[in-house]
């Protein structure tokens, strides 16, 4: 209901308009009233009302005092001014701070609910409007979220000109002219991991993170999705690149206190100079990022910052760190880990155990072993065959070969632990095919329903909305807006065919409530009017 709020010095009339009108029968709820300004002020930061009535002259705050600060503070409030005849100069000014319309006192109960309904009208329209510009703005943020992610792509693996890269980074938001630049991968992770199940926490947390970045012109963010975020850190030449980057993981720190349930990890790459040299920055990061599931989590690691504390504990190691070879790092990669990731972790992990330790022929036949047993483990928990790895990558205990050099055994674990993780995909794939014949399903029962969204149809799924979104994408090679709308676009070809429905009531049935919205999308996306479409041959 439309919120109303009386502001009126004189106790009668203000007794005669709550009362005389039956405010709830005629759509609108009575929120509050007062005897004057300076009263009625706090009362409206409490009530939010949408109508406010208010007599212009009134002892200690008058009706325009008022109306500035309300208008000041709450500009989408609608107020309605009444006033005496000798008080027109009044009303004058209260136009210019930007009330919608005053009565001349003595008003008629009928003469004020008539302007109430009218301007209650506006209010409605006008939160119908916002309601459908946040829809837009929703699906032009999905588009953009998309786009930036594959440019990112892109960019890192430097298969554009330098022009091109710094064109249309500025066409998908990104600002990409600067000195130096640097890349830092990262991603939240809740204490008790899923399997991607819904986490209103995680959103929560990350929305807080991008809110402390915004505030770095010089921090530039991707959200990969399922992935965590790649964040581009640019010097322009006041703020150090090293300086952006420290503030850029205090800003990080702070935003993740008020989440104790919540671990994040960070990896940056090495500082570069050029656009074209981000491919190297990004390996790098993937390395430093790969330290994620052997290292301690809450912290924002540099590459050259764990390539110097691997050597050192190399050096200083003297007999085997026990906790080096703790499996749950290696189950936890297995479980979470992306393959493109396999060769980072393999590496890191190698180091992390010190060469001197490798060079013995029984240690590194146990490593093998125990990163073997950890892939076939997890594939036999996925329900396949325990002979699955030797038949796709072949028996190490026959392979006189994988033992020869460190690096032929490296990679043998790698093609191990590649082959594991493109089977634990496999699986994915199959549970989110079900997941998104759900998904679909919900939208074929509720794209009328002009309240779907992407979060709606991901808790149905019981997904966050950014894994829903990522994974909705990758499957169906559309977004969620794009899908929604072909379904909508779909159903109103289907009407527009099939029944004499005008386009105001088919823009209602698919789900519509403004009929010019849907003739702009049906004519975006169908190349025509609906007028033009129903009477094609």
């Amino acid at each position: 209901m439309i919120k109303v709020f009386l502001v009126e010095d004189e106790i009668i009339m203000r007794e005669g308009i709550k009362n005389n009108i039956d405010w709830e029968k005629e759509g609108f709820l009575f929120v509050g009233e007062a005897s004057d300004g300076e009263l009625a002020y706090p009362l409206i930061q409490q009530t939010d009302p949408d109508i406010l009535i208010t007599d212009i002259k009134m002892p200690f705050m008058n009706g325009l005092e008022l109306s500035r600060l309300v208008k000041q503070e709450f500009p989408d409030i609608k107020i309605i001014i009444l006033s005496g005849y000798d008080e027109f100069e009044y009303a004058q000014e209260g136009i210019s701070i930007g009330i919608t319309d005053y009565l001349v006192k003595p008003v008629s109960g009928a003469k004020l609910l008539e302007t109430v309904k009218k301007v209650g009208k506006m209010v409605l329209d006008e939160q119908e409007q916002k309601k459908y510009r946040l829809t837009f703005e929703r699906e032009q943020e999905e588009n953009a979220q998309l786009a930036r992610q594959k440019f990112f792509g892109r960019l890192v693996l430097n298969r554009m000109p330098v022009s091109a890269m710094l064109k249309e980074g500025r066409s998908v938001g990104l600002d990409l002219a600067a000195n130096r630049y640097n890349i830092v991968l990262f991603q939240i992770f809740a204490l008790e991991e899923g399997d991607g199940e819904y986490s209103e926490r995680q959103n929560d947390a990350a929305r807080a993170i991008s809110q402390s970045l915004r505030e770095t012109p010089e921090v530039l963010m991707i959200d990969l999705g399922m992935e965590g975020w790649a964040f581009i850190l640019k010097e322009n030449g006041e703020t150090p690149l090293e300086e952006v980057q420290e503030q850029a993981a205090r800003n990080i720190k702070k935003a993740m206190e008020p989440y104790a349930d919540m671990e994040y990890f960070g990896g940056v790459g090495k500082p570069v100079e050029r656009l074209s040299e981000l491919k190297e920055c990004y390996e790098e990061a993937c390395r430093a990022f790969a330290y994620r599931y052997l290292g301690k989590r809450n912290q924002i690691v540099c590459s050259e910052q764990l390539q110097n504390t691997i050597q050192t504990a190399e050096m200083e190691l003297g007999s085997l760190d026990a906790k080096k070879l703790d499996r749950r790092m290696i189950e936890r990669f297995l479980k979470t880990g992306l393959k493109g990731e396999v060769e980072y972790f393999v590496d890191e992990y190698f180091m992390s155990l010190g060469e001197q330790n490798l060079r013995s022929l029984l240690f590194l036949q146990y490593v093998t072993m125990d990163l073997y047993f950890a892939s076939l483990a997890m594939l036999e928990e996925l329900g396949y065959d325990s002979g699955i790895l030797v038949e796709r990558c072949g028996d190490f205990q026959t392979m006189t070969g994988v033992f020869t050099a460190i690096e032929t055994n490296k990679a043998y674990i790698k093609n191990v632990m590649e082959t594991a993780i493109e089977l634990r995909e496999a699986v994915a794939r199959r549970k989110y095919h079900s997941l998104l014949e759900d998904a679909k399903g919900y939208i074929e029962q509720n794209f009328q329903n002009e309240d779907i969204s992407l979060n709606s149809v991901a808790a149905s799924v019981n997904l966050s909305p950014n894994h829903f979104s990522t994974i909705f994408s990758q499957e169906m090679g559309k977004t969620f807006i794009e899908y929604l709308t072909s379904v909508r676009m779909e159903k109103a070809r289907e009407l527009l065919r099939t029944t004499s429905m005008k386009s105001t009531e088919i823009a209602y049935a698919v789900g519509y409530k403004d009929p010019h919205y849907f003739s702009y999308l049906f004519k975006k996306t169908q190349e025509c009017t609906p007028r033009e479409f129903r009477h094609q041959n």
